[in-house]
């Protein structure tokens, strides 16, 4: 019998309600089926069965409070059910090793399955990047155990409680499903049979697999059979392992569940040269290095769109399709600004802040807002409706090892240089190596492109949609300029572009909002006046 525990279900989220289940004790239930509705304190959310099997008990009743990481409902699962209907095919074996089967059930019992639970909304699987553990390990209650890479930014999960690593159910490098199986551990409080006593099963658990295998192979497994959703279900790794031998999914036997093709599959098909050779390009393909012809083109390397880049491919195109965009650009004179930066390093320093332009940047940004409310603002999803919104969180693109990641600093219009210095770098740090948190990334209402630190001058942005504008600062450059008696002087110049909702913002609104934002960096001191 397995226990479904209660998954996150969204940060800073501890308990919900319980408010509709969609099943009762001895259900047949399938996996990805609805099975509660459950209200947290900011939305309904539906929670879906793991995996096949029978509904055993319900934990917690309708209208009562369910709380993360507890029990929510007892299932018996589709191989377990099978194992119980058939007890004389068990009897044999406790006749052949007397204890044998009792010490595996009390391992089977010690045994749990951490499940990957809600990483956030409308994330349904995640890449596992590195394992931090091994199987054997002991582990402490929250020490991180994996990093994985959603679409949106890396993550790190922690254990639960502490105990003994049992198996690593995800390879490095594959994809792991919410609300199913991480990993397994024996928790530190379970009964732990006798070393001597677990030493001898171990040999042979294989054993009842390999029969189950040998067996189902016998009554021609499905291995051709549809899933539930009309095709043969196979993981993202393995259908891109089959490409990488120019394999189709259809020429190997499936020994999973509902005719499910597991990567063992493909290795056995693999290594017995294909069960149909005259189908199967697999072997003259393993050849193909050796003999082809001088001059011919390599094979293309295929790489999956996953994690962050997946997500900013989909965010770009959705806001590069659906909202107007217009440029405009202008030159900025940042001589006094980095003359006043040189003079306020030392002093930033002593409070271990590293003083770049950006905090003047998003400073005057949250200051020329204050007189064009309309940057600050979205428009709702009915296009009839404009919310202006009450902070001023700003966000700055990050290119790092995850792919481009937008963090915002929040309220800067209430922060101080140095405090938005220190944000600055914290979020930087986070979000260059994939660790930003999702709070972070959420919220933004306008953001700034810093092509400049890459050396570039001119840029286009595209909109960080649901924003209604976005600025690229290129590279600051000496460029002579003539100042007011008409003599060529040395100015340090830097251009920037900004892209704007057309539906919301015309040319003359982002002109005036440019020249009051470009005010405040040509002139620095003028912040003065105006900072609380």
């Amino acid at each position: 019998m397995t226990e479904f525990k209660l998954p996150d279900i969204g940060e800073g989220i501890v308990e919900c309600e319980v408010v509709e289940w969609r099943i009762e004790e001895g259900d047949v239930i399938e996996e990805d089926q609805p099975v509660v509705e459950v209200m947290t304190d900011k939305a309904l959310v539906e929670i879906t069965a793991p995996e096949a099997g029978r509904v055993t008990r319900l934990h917690v009743p309708k209208g009562e409070i369910a709380r993360v990481h507890a029990p929510l409902f007892a299932y018996e699962a589709e191989g377990e059910a099978q194992a119980s209907a058939t007890p004389e095919t068990q009897e044999p074996r406790a006749a052949e090793s007397p204890g044998t089967a009792s010490q595996a059930a009390a391992a089977d019992v010690s045994a749990k399955d951490f499940i990957l639970p809600d990483l956030g909304e409308g994330i349904v699987e995640c890449e596992v990047v590195e394992w931090r553990i091994k199987e054997g390990e002991t582990i402490e209650e929250d020490q991180p155990v994996v990093d994985v890479m959603t679409d949106k930014a890396m993550m790190e999960i922690t254990a639960p409680e502490a105990g003994q690593v049992t198996r690593l159910h995800v390879a490095k490098g594959e994809i792991a499903r919410v609300h199913a199986p991480l990993f397994a551990y024996a928790p530190e409080h379970s009964e732990q049979p006798d070393e001597t006593a677990t030493a001898a099963p171990a040999p042979s658990a294989p054993a009842p697999r390999a029969a189950k295998a040998a067996s189902s192979t016998a009554e021609a497994p499905p291995a051709t059979g549809l899933g539930p959703h009309g095709r043969i279900p196979a993981s993202p790794a393995v259908r891109r392992l089959l490409r990488e031998h120019d394999l189709r999914l259809d020429q190997v036997p499936g020994s999973g569940k509902q005719g499910r093709v597991l990567k063992e599959d493909v290795q056995a098909f693999l290594e017995g040269g294909g069960t149909s050779a005259a189908e199967s390009p697999a072997p003259a393909r393993e050849a193909a290095p050796s003999a082809r012809p001088p001059g011919e083109e390599a094979e293309v390397r295929v790489e999956p769109l996953r994690g962050v880049r997946a997500a900013m491919a989909r965010q770009m195109v959705a806001s590069a399709s659906t909202i107007p965009h217009f440029q405009y650009g202008e030159e900025l004179d940042v001589t006094e600004l980095l003359a006043l930066r040189e003079r306020l390093k030392p002093e930033a320093q002593a409070f271990d802040a590293r003083l770049t332009l950006m905090p003047f940047f998003m400073k005057a940004m949250a200051l020329a807002i204050r007189d064009f409310p309309i940057l600050n603002s979205r428009l709702n999803e009915a296009g009839d409706e404009i919310h202006y919104l009450p902070s001023c969180n700003i966000g700055m693109a990050v290119d790092g090892k995850a792919g481009l990641m937008v963090p915002n600093v929040k309220a800067v219009e209430r922060l101080t240089l140095l405090e938005i210095a220190g944000e600055i770098q914290r979020l930087t740090a986070g979000a260059r190596e994939g660790r930003v948190a999702a709070a972070d990334l959420k919220g933004g209402t306008i953001s700034i492109s810093n092509i400049g630190a890459l050396g570039g001058t001119y840029a286009a942005p595209i909109i960080n949609a649901p924003e209604v504008a976005i600025v690229a600062i290129g590279k600051t450059q000496w460029l002579p300029r003539f100042d007011s008696n008409d003599a060529v002087v040395k100015r340090a110049i830097m251009t920037v572009t900004w892209a704007g909702d057309h539906r919301l913002i015309d040319g003359g609104t982002i002109a005036r909002f440019c020249n009051a934002w470009k005010g405040y960096l040509e002139a620095p001191e003028t912040m003065l006046l105006h900072l609380g």
